[in-house]
């Protein structure tokens, strides 16, 4: 009698199966990690663009507010350059404001309006830890005023413009106002929004 003999045939998995089944693993993961690393960027870049639109605002209510004490606000004088401004302190940075355009209350009020944009965009708003974290990284704001755009010569009658600025993360064409330029770094990681407007003649 004639035995035959059986050959099992062998399963399962090689060693080089494992490891590019590993590899292939772990690129997955890391290009989750990467893709939430980028989101968690792009995040942080829209907060605090919102940020700088909410104080860009602000800071033309409070021009408004104070009509006759317009000019304690213009501290802006070189545009080019972006200086003097307000916010986080630097070597521009106007320091105290000692407005003296109009009566002693008026100017008090103004002096106060600027202490208050100034520690706006130093993050006063909103702490932690007893660290001020409400506003962007490095916020600043230049406000000036164009005596060429008066209407018929009028006092008064030109334009304001308010550039708000602060740093971003990541590199992008360098903005076209100035503000506190030289200050981030790279003109590449400044950010800026600006505005433009006249005061209303409301005794005319």
């Amino acid at each position: 009698m004639k035995i035959k003999s059986r050959r099992y045939k062998q399963s399962g998995f090689s060693l080089l199966e494992v490891l590019i089944t590993i590899m292939i693993t772990l690129i997955a993961i890391l290009g989750i990690a990467l893709l939430q690393a980028k989101a968690q960027q792009a995040e942080l870049e829209s907060y605090q663009r919102a940020q700088a639109l909410v104080l860009l605002s602000d800071i033309v209510d409070r021009i408004n507010i104070h009509r006759s004490t317009t000019s304690c606000f213009v501290i802006t004088s070189n545009t080019g350059s972006g200086i003097p401004y307000v916010g986080t302190d630097g070597t521009d940075h106007i320091g105290v404001p000692a407005c003296a355009a109009s009566t002693t209350n008026y100017n008090d009020q103004a002096d106060d309006a600027m202490d208050a944009i100034d520690d706006l965009l130093k993050g006063s708003a909103e702490t932690l830890g007893g660290n001020p974290v409400g506003a962007m990284i490095g916020a600043r704001a230049c406000i000036s005023y164009d005596a060429s755009t008066e209407l018929d010569s009028v006092s008064g009658t030109g334009l304001y413009t308010v550039v708000v600025s602060w740093q971003a993360l990541a590199d992008l064409v360098a903005p076209v106002n100035n503000c506190g330029n030289g200050l981030y770094g790279t003109e590449t990681k400044r950010r800026a929004v600006s505005t433009s407007f006249r005061m209303a003649n409301l005794y005319g």
